[in-house]
C-alpha cells in the first residue's frame, strides 16, 4: 500500500512550466505529471520522488514520453557499502526513501563503514560469500530490494582470479537464492568490461558478441546470464546496468583500469605532474558518479513491463582519451603536466574494451539520460577535490 503525505500536480502545457524551477522548490511525496490536463484523454503519470520527477519532466521537454511506475523500494540492503559505488549509493538511497523505509549498509569486518554512513542509519555485517549473513540481514530488516555491489575491480581481479570468481559468482548465487526465497528485487552492476576484443568498438550495440578475456569480464558476463536465468526461471526481479569507468572525488580508486581518470584530478589540484598508466590516445567510456547513482535508483523503480533487457543495459555518458582529459583539465589549471608510463596489464585491458556504448535501450525502456559530459564533470571534480584538500589542510593546522 502506498502511503501519501503530500501531493503535487504539474501541467506541463502551462506557459510558466520549467522543470528546473519546479523541482527543488516543491516538497512532495507523489507528483502527478500530465499533458493537456484536465482535458479528456490527457496523458498522466505518477512519480514518487523528485529525482525521478526531474528526469521525467526533462524527457517530456525533449519530446520523449517515458512512463515511470509506482513501484517503490521500502527496505533496502546494500552489500558492499564501503566501495566506490556503495559509499555514495547508501546516502542517496536514504535521501530517496526519506524516512519511508530503511537502507541497511552491509559491510565486512575487513573494511569498516565510514562514520557518516554508520551514524545515519542501520548497518549489518554481510559477507556476500556467507549466505547466512545475507539471510540474517534480509529477515531482520524485512528487505525487499538488494543492491549487490560486491566485486573485485578489473586489474585486481587479474591478480587473484579465484577470489574474483568466488566474490563475483558464488557470492551472486547466494544473493539470488536469498532473493528467490524472500521475494526480493536485485540490482547487480555489470560493466563495460563484460565486452571483449571481438566486440564492435564504436557505439557498441546492446546485444552483440561479448567474449571478454579478463576474469573480471568473465564474472560480469556470467553474472548477467545468472541474473537473467533467475528472472526467467523463478521470476526473481533482477536488473543491472553495464557501467563504464566511474569517476568520483569521494572514494579513492581501488584497482580498476580506469583509475587514472580519478587520480589525475588529485595530482592536478595538488600542483603535481601526473604519470598516466594508460597510453594518451586510448579512448574509453566514462560516467560521473552522480549519474551512476541516479541510474541505479531509476532502473530499480522503473516499470518492469517496459524492461526487455534487464541484465544488462548499456550505459554511457562520455568517451575520452587520457590526452583529451588532460587538455580539459589544462583549460582550468594552465600549468598542469602529464606524462605517460604505460602499465601493460591495464593497457591491454583497456584495449579489449569498447571505445563507446550505444545506450538507446536504456533511453527507450526506462528513460535514461546522463546529466554530465566531460567538460562539466571536469569542473565539478576540480572544485570538489580542491574543497576536500582545503578541508584536510584546515584540519591539520588545527591539530
Amino acid at each position: 500500500m502506498l502511503h501519501i503525505t503530500g501531493l503535487s500536480h504539474i501541467d506541463i502545457d502551462q506557459p510558466i512550466f520549467n522543470s528546473q524551477s519546479i523541482i527543488g522548490k516543491r516538497s512532495f511525496d507523489l507528483l502527478i505529471i500530465s499533458k493537456n490536463w484536465p482535458s479528456p484523454g490527457a496523458k498522466t503519470w505518477l512519480v514518487t520522488n523528485p529525482l525521478i520527477a526531474f528526469r521525467s519532466l526533462q524527457n517530456w521537454e525533449s519530446g520523449r514520453s517515458v512512463e515511470v511506475s509506482l513501484i517503490k523500494m521500502k527496505n533496502i540492503l546494500v552489500i558492499g557499502s564501503t566501495g566506490q559505488i556503495g559509499s555514495e549509493l547508501v546516502p542517496a538511497l536514504r535521501t530517496y526513501l526519506n524516512e519511508t523505509g530503511t537502507v541497511v549498509a552491509g559491510y565486512t569486518s575487513r573494511t569498516p563503514l565510514p562514520q557518516d554512513i554508520k551514524e545515519a542509519g542501520p548497518s549489518a555485517l554481510v559477507n556476500v560469500c556467507d549466505k547466512a549473513s545475507i539471510e540474517t540481514a534480509v529477515k531482520n530488516y524485512e528487505i525487499d530490494t538488494i543492491y549487490n555491489l560486491a566485486a573485485l575491480l578489473s586489474a585486481t581481479a587479474e591478480s587473484v582470479p579465484l577470489k574474483a570468481w568466488d566474490v563475483g559468482i558464488n557470492g551472486l548465487f547466494n544473493v539470488l537464492e536469498i532473493a528467490r526465497e524472500n521475494h526480493c528485487s536485485v540490482f547487480t552492476p555489470s560493466s563495460i568490461g563484460a565486452f571483449g576484443p571481438n566486440t564492435p568498438k564504436l557505439n557498441t550495440p546492446q546485444d552483440t558478441i561479448m567474449r571478454p578475456t579478463t576474469m573480471y569480464g568473465i564474472t560480469k558476463v556470467t553474472g548477467e546470464l545468472l541474473s537473467n536465468y533467475y528472472y526467467n526461471k523463478y521470476e526473481t526481479d533482477t536488473r543491472s546496468v553495464r557501467y563504464p569507468g566511474l569517476i568520483s572525488y569521494k572514494t579513492p580508486p581501488g584497482g580498476g583500469t580506469t583509475d587514472y581518470a580519478v587520480e589525475i584530478f588529485w595530482s592536478a589540484v595538488k600542483g603535481e605532474p601526473y604519470k598516466c598508466p594508460i597510453a594518451p590516445d586510448t579512448p574509453m567510456d566514462f560516467m560521473y558518479m552522480p549519474d551512476a547513482i541516479r541510474a541505479a535508483i531509476e532502473l530499480m523503480i522503473a516499470n518492469p513491463e517496459n524492461l526487455k533487457h534487464r541484465n544488462s543495459f548499456n550505459l554511457s555518458a562520455m568517451s575520452f582519451t587520457p590526452a583529451q582529459l588532460a587538455k580539459s583539465i589544462s583549460k582550468k589549471i594552465s600549468d598542469f603536466k602529464i606524462t605517460y608510463e604505460v602499465d601493460p596489464l591495464r593497457q591491454s585491458i583497456a584495449e579489449s574494451w569498447p571505445d563507446s556504448l550505444d545506450e538507446t535501450c536504456a533511453e527507450e525502456e526506462w528513460g535514461w539520460k546522463p546529466e554530465f559530459d566531460m567538460e562539466n564533470m571536469v569542473g565539478d571534480m576540480l572544485e570538489n577535490v580542491q574543497g576536500l584538500l582545503n578541508k584536510g589542510n584546515s584540519s591539520s593546522k588545527k591539530e
